[in-house]
């Protein structure tokens, strides 16, 4: 098998004490000093996070108009990226004929083009499904890295090195400087709570990278932290909770289809698997990713099998992703779940079945700088 591929800051990984996994194809960080207090200083401080495995794309139209890039992206993305204002973002799902979920993303608006972030683990896909979009380029940007910083710190310390940054507000999106260098910073995050992503080019990585680490209250933080952040968050991870047997409606992202593509909008449809995803928009799906709480303090874990009540001998559903909480004190789940489904379900441990609570997505309140 091939080796695992490394990101520019891999080398300040492994200077920082990181404990690397295989992830996607890439030997990521997955802790530095553990997750639960990752965790909790990403609640209370600042966090960084490497994200550079993560596929960040540039379509830009043939044509000069950008408006033409917007309708090919439609193609594809059930989502109103043709009026995305200049300097916005916008998350989306590629789709296929069945109404599955392929992939979900996020696409940028920077004026003259999108910038379009996949996960690692389908950017080699991705990036072949925007190839067989017309009057487009499609571009791999492979000498960038992308960092996140989370947390309620996180304006003050990125503040440090681009104070522009403070007039940005939730899902902004801009090519902004720094040291005379293009860099493109969001405003948006996979944790619950304000902060940032920042594309950089890649040579300068490490010393923006340390740059940040420099501020007060700033640490690093593993793959680890972030699955359980954006657990308690009620976000969900391809491959897991999201899939080609799950449609959007179905994964709890139907807000993510806005009524300008649906039935009756100005761009109804046109995209793979409309005929499916439109009509259970509107009618309800048949079941749903739903937010689990096991009583007691051990997690459930994706995998477990969901039973309606303590002698069903089929199962209602399975869990997709489940840890323990570190901010709420209790464990945390999510899974799909028959729509009308009451509000208590029985988990399979060990042999024997444990109450679990149905409850609304997400865990915490979002602190997101709107």
């Amino acid at each position: 098998m091939p080796s695992p591929q490394t990101t520019p800051l891999h080398s300040l990984h492994a200077e920082l004490g990181a404990k690397f996994v295989e992830f996607a194809g890439w030997e990521m960080p997955v802790q530095f000093s553990g997750v639960m207090p990752e965790h909790l200083h990403t609640r209370s401080h600042a966090s960084l996070f490497d994200v550079s495995h993560m596929g960040q794309v540039i379509v830009r139209p043939e044509s000069g108009d950008l408006r033409d890039a917007g309708l090919a992206l439609e193609s594809l993305i059930p989502a109103n990226l043709v009026d995305l204002p200049e300097g916005r973002q916008r998350y989306g799902l590629f789709t296929d004929a069945q109404g599955g979920v392929l992939d979900d993303l996020m696409v940028s608006n920077h004026g003259d083009r999108y910038l379009v972030v996949v996960n690692a683990a389908r950017a080699e896909h991705d990036l072949a499904w925007m190839r067989a979009m017309t009057g487009v380029t499609v571009e791999l940007r492979t000498d960038r890295a992308l960092v996140a910083l989370q947390g309620p710190g996180a304006e003050a310390a990125l503040a440090t090195l681009i104070p522009v940054v403070t007039d940005m507000r939730f899902m902004d999106s801009r090519p902004l400087a720094w040291e005379g260098l293009d860099v493109w910073v969001s405003r948006s995050g996979y944790t619950g709570e304000d902060g940032y992503e920042i594309s950089v080019p890649a040579d300068v990585a490490k010393r923006f990278a340390e740059a940040l680490l420099a501020v007060d209250g700033v640490l690093p933080a593993g793959l680890g932290a972030r699955d359980s952040l954006r657990l308690e968050a009620g976000m969900p991870l391809y491959g897991h909770d999201l899939d080609t047997t799950v449609t959007p409606a179905q994964g709890g992202l139907g807000w993510s289809v806005p009524k300008v593509r649906r039935a009756g909008g100005a761009r109804e449809g046109g995209f793979p698997g409309a005929d499916v995803v439109l009509p259970e928009l509107q009618d309800g799906p048949a079941r749903m990713r739903r937010g689990l709480r096991p009583e007691g303090r051990a997690p459930i874990r994706e995998g477990v099998r969901l039973f309606a009540d303590e002698t069903a001998a089929e199962p209602i559903g399975v869990v997709t992703s489940g840890t323990y909480g570190p901010s709420v004190g209790h464990p945390v789940a999510m899974g799909p779940l028959p729509s009308g489904v009451g509000d208590t379900v029985f988990a399979e441990l060990r042999g024997r079945r444990v109450p679990v609570a149905v409850v609304d997505l997400p865990f915490i309140t979002p602190s997101y700088k709107r």
